[in-house]
């Protein structure tokens, strides 16, 4: 863990002056944007609950997921949680052939995680206008070769177009850059924990 990972934590966990989901959230993607990641999305098993794969490696979703974690959020406990009581719900038999929930992977599959914002989340427009996208928001692609891809928008425009932000990691590690309308997109989700409501 980073000294600035520390600070952030220590400035997230002061309730008194806690700010707003959207700085919490921005403020932990950005962080994630300072971190050597090289993209590699191989099975691993992994610690459960707060299980993560090392530090060094991670994909689109991972990005994502340690976000969330840096709010106290552990999406790998929600998603597998969810999944054992509503796994029809999920497109794991669909897409992967399973017959249950695998809590090592489920949550760094990015249409579970679609699956997961739009059973306890906020379901958004796909739209074609940029003010529809907002800090915070979720959105998720199809990438060539049908590759799902997932980021999240940070509240910072693109100079050259006044496209919002977005935190993701494409193969390059995380970074942020302006590619929100750069592939087709599949979802758009808001997901606010109940701590930040």
């Amino acid at each position: 863990m980073t000294r600035f990972t520390v600070f952030l934590l220590s400035l997230l966990s002061v309730n008194a002056y806690a700010a707003s989901f959207d700085d919490d959230i921005v403020a932990a993607l950005l962080e994630r944007t300072t971190h050597n990641v090289t993209y590699d999305g191989s099975y691993r098993s992994i610690a459960y609950p707060g299980g993560d794969v090392p530090a060094n490696v991670g994909v689109c979703t991972d990005v994502v997921i340690r976000s969330y974690r840096l709010l106290g959020i552990d999406l790998q406990k929600l998603v597998h949680e969810d999944m054992l009581k509503s796994f029809e719900l999920y497109p794991s038999k669909r897409i992967w052939g399973l017959t249950k929930p695998d809590k090592n992977i489920d949550h760094r599959r990015v249409p579970n995680l679609q699956a997961y914002f739009k059973n306890h989340g906020q379901v958004l427009a796909k739209s074609s206008n940029v003010n529809d996208y907002k800090t915070g928001d979720i959105v998720t692609w199809m990438l060539p070769g049908n590759l799902p891809h997932i980021g999240m928008v940070v509240n910072e425009l693109a100079k050259d177009t006044g496209n919002p932000l977005i935190v993701h990691n494409i193969g390059r590690g995380p970074e942020k850059s302006d590619m929100l309308f750069d592939f087709k997109i599949t979802g758009h989700y808001r997901f606010v924990p109940q701590e930040y409501k």
